[in-house]
């Protein structure tokens, strides 16, 4: 399969970190011909190995193709889900052997989760290896008979706990409402919810949420329901969609266009900053504490937004070489970083850095909001024009990433000029 290339003029527009709807389209499409392309690259290695497991994928795999016929978008929803991408990852890099049939168990829920979206009733089987059943974006099942059935024209799953009986629930959660907290080792429907305003997905279930060690310095574990906080969350969002609104609107349309899924961390044992973080293998989701305030999770929004544009364009086109050796400093850490962590945080602060002037010189944010975004935006222009010039010496950058540096460099002295006249 060949991947959907992004045209230069869509690179020159994504370094820019302004919201461009068409450069943006680019992007998911290419990002779609990837998730494809590892699909497939994983039935190869199911063919190749044989055995059962691959007697079980053959037939998850024509349920899947049976779902696309009724309705291709809704199976593009499930295979483009950022966590079916962090699954994807975990079960090409496993080892033959146990590792990967445990995996490969839960290709059943992706095909499952497919074929509700578009609209078929199913009964499904729960693999033993698995223990319970993850629907990418709709929740986890775990039903005591180890068989269910779901019916995507009905909304509805029903378990059955004997012959002619069972308990029938719905399939869909509304939104900003979440099922009573049950974790997925108990017996029935766990579902996810949507927060306000939107579809982005709070995610507390999905087994590949986060990687095996952690997140971050601390190797922070995922929230567990109840301590997920759902509903906090949910306020939370509200009040960052109010303060995004009032300075830069075109910012809330991307976070809607870019993100589908945030899956909570759990909260330090001491205070601080709320940490957020974006996976390499699923962009589109963004991983983060309890943020204290809505401007908080306001800014987070906005730069992890942009670690998922980079992470997505670099799987698509590599902007750096790899093994690179070299560390640099940069001014929002207090470690030194690779290239490609340079690369990062540069784009991500560029990004802020736009946000934080708007906010700054907007007459309907609130004082305190545009005081900090002042502070900010003073600091971190600086911090950004700083690692610019680190990334446009180096030698790791390839042709396009050269390029989209560039382009970052003009962006970053046209916002110069613009702060200027507001001085």
């Amino acid at each position: 399969m060949t991947l959907v290339s992004v045209p230069r003029d869509a690179l020159a527009e994504l370094a820019g970190t302004r919201p461009r709807p068409a450069a943006l389209a680019a992007l998911t499409e290419g990002l779609h011909a990837r998730r494809l392309l590892l699909l497939k690259s994983l039935a190869v290695r199911v063919e190749r190995a044989g055995g059962p497991a691959r007697q079980d994928f053959e037939a998850d795999w024509a349920l899947l193709e049976e779902a696309e016929r009724t309705d291709a978008r809704a199976v593009r929803e499930v295979v483009d889900y950022p966590l079916t991408g962090a699954w994807l990852a975990e079960t090409l890099a496993a080892p033959d052997g146990p590792a990967l049939h445990g995996q490969l168990a839960q290709f059943r829920g992706l095909a499952a989760a497919a074929a509700v979206r578009a609209g078929h009733r199913i009964t499904v089987t729960v693999p033993p290896a698995a223990g319970f059943l993850v629907l990418p974006g709709l929740g986890v099942l775990d039903p005591a008979a180890g068989r269910a059935h779901l019916d995507g024209r009905g909304g509805s799953v029903r378990i059955p706990d004997g012959p002619g009986g069972g308990n029938v629930v719905p399939l869909h959660a509304p939104a900003v409402r979440w099922a009573a907290p049950r974790r997925p080792a108990q017996r029935g429907w766990s579902a996810l919810g949507t927060l306000p305003g939107g579809a982005v997905v709070l995610d507390d279930l999905h087994p590949e949420r986060v990687p095996p060690g952690g997140i971050g310095p601390g190797a922070l574990p995922p929230a567990e329901r109840p301590r997920s906080a759902p509903r906090v969350w949910a306020r939370r969002w509200r009040e960052a969609h109010a303060i995004l609104r009032t300075t830069d609107p075109e910012r809330v349309a991307e976070i809607g266009a870019v993100l589908r899924v945030v899956v909570p961390l759990a909260s330090p044992r001491r205070g601080g900053p709320a940490m957020s973080a974006t996976l390499q293998t699923a962009p589109g989701a963004m991983l983060s504490q309890l943020p204290m305030s809505g401007t908080d999770l306001a800014e987070s929004l906005v730069h992890e937004v942009h670690h998922t544009k980079l992470a997505a364009l670099h799987e698509l086109v590599p902007l750096c070489r790899p093994g690179g050796a070299a560390v640099h400093r940069v001014g929002w850490r207090s470690d030194a970083r690779p290239v490609a962590g340079v690369l990062h945080g540069a784009y991500a602060h560029l990004a802020l850095s736009d946000l934080w002037w708007r906010a700054r010189s907007g007459a309907t944010a609130g004082r305190a909001w545009r005081r900090r975004a002042a502070e900010q935006f003073d600091q971190h222009r600086a911090h950004v024009g700083q690692a610019l010039s680190i990334l446009l010496e180096s030698d790791e950058l390839t042709f396009a990433g050269g390029q989209f540096v560039r382009e970052m460099a003009r962006s970053h002295a046209r916002l110069g000029v613009a702060s200027r006249g507001h001085e």
